[in-house]
């Protein structure tokens, strides 16, 4: 595990792994550099692959930073820190990271230029839906009045299905509750809402929408939304799988990956288009 400081001081944990086009993995709720642990070795026998801990994440928890907009913002500088300013990359981002990787993608300004976008069950703020949905809320609750045990329990099971918690392996149960302290600081923020349509409009790279097969119906709709827009987006859904799709089925996740991937980089991949400018 490597460290990088940003301009403002913060501490930015991250693992590096591999040569080739760089791969940033951004991950989720709850989670950390650790949750690519069945990717890391995988797509980088092709790729240079980067997994950051976002801010406010362990190890460094840090929570009067958390937010979308500093969590953005320090890993832009880790990406042009590590990348450059000049070389392409491909970005991933699952759940809450996929709202940090959106974020990224709208802002290519002043980082490197996107070789290509993956959201992975995306979580965002739509006018209809706030991003902080009821069962985050619910989760900070019980962590508050019952402890980690309850409150991870009922988030996992909320996004993975009954019983899940109880399955899981002791290396994710450790993950989770070294970040449960997150719970309370994602439940009182504010996001606002996604303008996909603006979103279309910055995005000039191939993008892979990537589901799982039993996720809850909000992300189903949010990959709806997105490929309505975009409909020169590609889209997997995972079998087999829910929220953690590269955890229950990280065979045909990362075959996904590695398939796009390559298509991407030996120009195959069509970028995504806006709806307007498909059919015009």
């Amino acid at each position: 595990m490597a460290e990088f400081i940003t301009s403002t001081g913060t501490s930015v944990f991250y693992e590096e792994r591999g040569q080739g086009t760089p791969l940033v993995l951004v991950h989720g709720s709850l989670c950390d550099y650790r949750y690519w642990r069945w990717q890391i070795e995988a797509l980088s026998a092709s790729h240079r692959v980067i997994v950051p801990s976002l801010d406010g994440f362990w190890p460094h928890l840090e929570l009067s930073r958390f937010s979308i907009l500093q969590q953005t913002e320090s890993l832009a500088e880790l990406i042009a820190h590590r990348v450059g300013a000049e070389q392409p990359y491909h970005l991933l981002g699952h759940s809450r990271g996929a709202q940090v990787a959106l974020a990224l993608a709208q802002h290519q300004a002043s980082a490197p230029p996107l070789a290509s976008l993956t959201l992975a069950d995306p979580a965002f703020a739509t006018p209809t839906a706030p991003a902080t949905s009821g069962f985050i809320l619910e989760a900070a609750q019980r962590l508050e009045r019952e402890g980690s045990e309850a409150a991870l329990c009922y988030f996992i099971d909320s996004v993975n299905g009954a019983g899940t918690w109880q399955k899981m392996v002791s290396w994710f149960k450790q993950m989770v509750t070294d970040n449960a302290v997150t719970l309370a600081a994602q439940a009182k923020e504010h996001i606002e809402p996604l303008d996909v349509a603006a979103f279309g409009q910055h995005l000039a790279c191939p993008l892979l929408l990537i589901a799982g097969q039993r996720s809850p119906e909000r992300y189903h709709e949010h990959i709806a939304l997105l490929k309505a827009q975009l409909p020169d987006a590609y889209q997997v859904t995972i079998a087999k799988a829910a929220h953690g799709m590269n955890l229950a089925n990280p065979k045909a996740f990362n075959q996904s990956m590695l398939r796009f991937l390559a298509a991407v980089d030996h120009g195959r991949a069509r970028p995504a288009r806006r709806i307007d400018a498909a059919t015009a």
